[in-house]
């Protein structure tokens, strides 16, 4: 596979060497900034009986805490704040397990930084400053749009920031504009896909390549993608916590995504004991920012389960490669590129007096993902009549869209109708084949 260009080759195509000693740098400066300047990791450290002076490269990266979301919960929303709110021009947000938000803070050179990651990302899809680049991942507090919308920006393409919804104009503009690159979500994708072919525009669109990320998708999904729209797909991968999208991207060979490891230190440990495995070997992601000024975390467990490889790649990049997350170390879902957590939904059902009885079922048909909470009622709840049974179901759904940010169909079930286990219960039913 010939490469497609670069948009930062010293550092893309930086030897192991080089880029080892640029770590090395960082990460000293890094752990010393978080440690000076966050109380709650300070105390973090000193638990386990580590300073600054005990961390002189990455060797000694394994002497440092992991942190966690659940950390990012009990120092919520200023605890992990590295610079004066002063310094600070924008927050991300994602959500957290009990209704409490992950908020992630950036400086004006933070945005700089994660802009040029997601500009990497683009040029690697061929994307360049003749291009026009369709943005219909959500903006606002969600870091899809604003991510691929400063990367775009920093190539010099011309941005439509179109964010999501409303499909037939995204089309229109789409065929008006000339958009040559897309991205979002790859399900929708899929149904941007389906609707340019009903509206029979399919030999007036001008994609060339598509930059999709949020959520778990298959090969067969991208060489359907691929086919229907008459493009390459690529993937891209980010956490709110980290950056957002452009932590990794992938490039022509298609084989995995390269982790901007000038600013990401990546480790694969083994979930259950903490420990480091080497390149190859599958298990959790974990990450450490050592370029972030305001919102610096190290050893940050993703859940993400994947794999890291070394192998030389075609397109000249010496990044390190990651696999395409192969599940979850936890109990999260990604569902239509929202993190769901059945924690969040059992809050819900408890504050509104139902048992703690229920059933999260996740599809996805036509490449779009359904989403049926299951709830069992209490024998005192049971009614036969209709119009009271869709008011319980109505006021549910209000309470579950306001603490997801995403709507799931409810169905209220008769007492002792979710099926009893004698072991763990199964409160998800995930049937995607992805």
């Amino acid at each position: 596979m010939v490469a497609l260009g670069y948009y930062q080759e010293d550092m893309e195509r930086a030897s192991y060497e080089t880029m080892r000693k640029l770590q090395d740098e960082r990460l000293v400066k890094t752990v010393r900034h978080a440690y000076d300047n966050i109380p709650y990791y300070q105390e973090k450290c000193k638990r386990i009986g580590v300073t600054p002076d005990d961390v002189r490269s990455t060797d000694d990266l394994h002497k440092l805490p992991f942190l966690s979301k659940d950390d990012l919960r009990d120092a919520y929303p200023y605890g992990f704040l590295a610079r004066p709110l002063s310094e600070c021009v924008r927050i991300q947000s994602t959500s957290g397990t009990t209704g409490k938000r992950v908020v992630a803070f950036y400086t004006q050179h933070d945005i700089d930084l994660w802009d040029e990651c997601c500009a990497r990302a683009i040029v690697a899809a061929d994307g360049t400053n003749e291009d026009v680049v369709h943005v219909c991942y959500g903006y606002g507090l969600f870091t899809g749009g604003p991510g691929l919308n400063g990367g775009s920006h920093k190539v010099g393409s011309l941005t439509l920031p179109m964010s999501s919804g409303n499909t037939e104009r995204q089309i229109q503009f789409m065929v008006d504009l000339g958009a040559t690159i897309l991205c979002c979500t790859p399900s929708y994708a899929a149904f941007l896909a389906e609707n340019v072919h009903s509206m029979g525009v399919r030999d007036k669109i001008k994609l060339k390549a598509g930059i999709f990320g949020a959520e778990a998708w298959s090969e067969e999904m991208r060489r359907d993608i691929e086919r229907n729209l008459g493009i390459r797909a690529y993937d891209i991968y980010g956490l709110t916590e980290i950056s957002g999208p452009g932590v990794s991207f992938e490039c022509a060979e298609q084989t995995g995504m390269h982790i901007n490891e000038d600013h990401f230190i990546p480790e694969i440990i083994d979930p259950d004991t903490g420990k480091t495995l080497p390149y190859g070997e599958k298990g959790e992601l974990v990450f450490s920012c050592i370029t972030k000024e305001a919102f610096p975390l190290l050893r940050y467990r993703t859940r993400d389960i994947c794999v890291l490889s070394r192998e030389a790649c075609s397109c000249g990049r010496t990044l390190v490669k990651m696999s395409k997350p192969m599940g979850r170390s936890d109990d999260m879902l990604i569902i239509r590129g929202v993190n769901v957590f059945p924690s969040q939904i059992e809050t819900v059902l408890m504050n509104a007096g139902y048992p703690a009885n229920y059933q999260i079922i996740v599809d996805r048909i036509n490449y779009t993902d359904t989403f049926e909470v299951q709830v069992e009622m209490t024998p005192e709840m049971f009614s036969d009549e209709v119009k009271e049974l869709a008011e319980r179901e109505e006021d549910l759904l209000t309470a579950l869209r306001s603490m997801l940010g995403i709507s799931p169909k409810v169905t209220l079930v008769n007492p002792r109708m979710i099926a009893r286990s004698e072991g763990k219960a199964v409160r998800v039913i995930d049937k995607r084949k992805i």
